[in-house]
């Protein structure tokens, strides 16, 4: 199917392959195998003619090609048709393709995320907006209960194809509920696929995969990155659920997601002054975890930190120090080290710089890793 998609001055031409009921049957009954086929129809970007954007208008654009080459596909959630999101990321949506396809939606999370339920059972693809990490928890029910639950009830017949975006993470000096990290909450839910992005190259492509994805999928969006500028390439570099190797190196592994990545980045810049050379590696997939590429990593360093917003116990950081022992025990030269928020409440406003892990603890746990 060709489709014709303008941007601003610049129009482009995409080809892909046209999701139509068949490629939607074949999804529900075949799962991640056709999962792979629909996801090729997300690989041919239509992109502002620079290329350069914020991650809000790499997801703001991601959206707009999604709704653009998919007539199923809608995007729902509290403001976000005529005031176009909180963060404005789906500015000029609702004008563009209207209300039944941009749709504002009451306060109320568990209907919102019940709504999309019954939407994609009728063969949409709805992708909910949920406006504050701290909102999540109304919705927990429908998303646990029964969106994750639902290919096993059914023995795979069919999938609900639903995208749950979530902005998190402090830095923007919010009060109650409006900075969190719940992402641990659904990590370990069996039929959850959740990512995270961290650049606006993967904030593109990531909210366009999980959209044609058949399964049900959580995007975790950095809030306080929104703004953080960077290139969008022109196909997409790995699937949705790999890891990113962002810098290499050779003595320390450290692994984090979402807005923890910039500070990773900046403690590898600081421990390159003093000569130790820090392999920084995104996630970008909570779950499936990529062990793949984060135990290629820790062979060669034989060590590592894990780094995340949320409170250190019972956080994921936990699980992937649980599967390194157990897979490269006899490789790691020093136990896997957290570096975490603390184990509280999330504090609101200034406080929050108490919270956030920053580069100066990072190097902290380096240190000491590299002393064992």
């Amino acid at each position: 199917m060709t489709t014709q998609i303008q941007h601003g001055a610049g129009t482009q031409h995409s080809t892909g392959t046209q999701r139509g009921t068949g490629v939607q049957q074949s999804a529900r009954r075949n799962g991640e195998a056709a999962a792979d086929d629909v996801r090729e129809s997300a690989r041919t970007p239509v992109l502002p003619p620079t290329g350069i954007l914020t991650i809000a208008k790499g997801l703001n654009a991601g959206l707009h090609d999604a709704l653009a080459s998919d007539p199923k596909a809608l995007v729902m959630g509290e403001d976000v048709g005529t005031l176009g999101g909180v963060f404005r990321i789906t500015d000029g949506l609702k004008p563009e393709f209207g209300p039944a396809r941009v749709v504002d939606t009451p306060l109320a999370e568990s209907g919102i995320v019940g709504t999309a339920i019954g939407l994609a059972m009728r063969g949409y693809h709805p992708c909910v907006e949920i406006q504050f990490d701290g909102f999540h928890a109304p919705a927990f029910d429908q998303i646990v209960s029964q969106l994750a639950r639902y290919r096993a009830r059914v023995c795979g017949a069919w999938s609900l194809p639903v995208t749950i975006r979530i902005p998190f993470g402090g830095g923007v000096g919010s009060p109650e509920h409006h900075s969190e990290s719940p992402e641990a909450f659904y990590t370990g839910v069996p039929g959850l696929k959740v990512v995270a992005c961290a650049s606006p190259d993967d904030a593109y492509w990531m909210v366009r995969q999980a959209i044609a994805s058949p399964d049900p999928v959580i995007l975790f969006e950095p809030k306080r990155r929104y703004y953080s500028r960077g290139p969008v390439s022109p196909v997409a570099e790995l699937g949705l659920h790999q890891a990113r190797v962002v810098r290499p190196g050779t003595d320390v592994t450290v692994l984090g997601w979402g807005p923890m990545i910039q500070t990773c980045v900046d403690a590898a810049d600081a421990a390159a002054e003093e000569g130790i050379s820090l392999e920084v590696i995104d996630l970008r997939s909570l779950s499936p975890l990529d062990m793949e590429t984060i135990e290629a990593s820790v062979r060669k360093t034989t060590r590592a930190v894990v780094v995340h917003e949320a409170p250190k116990s019972g956080a994921l950081g936990a699980e992937i120090a649980a599967r390194l022992g157990e897979s490269l025990y006899y490789v790691m030269e020093a136990p896997v080290l957290r570096v975490a928020g603390w184990d509280t409440p999330y504090p609101p406003s200034r406080a929050e710089k108490n919270h956030i892990p920053d580069a100066d603890r990072i190097l902290d746990a380096v240190d000491r890793s590299l002393a064992m």
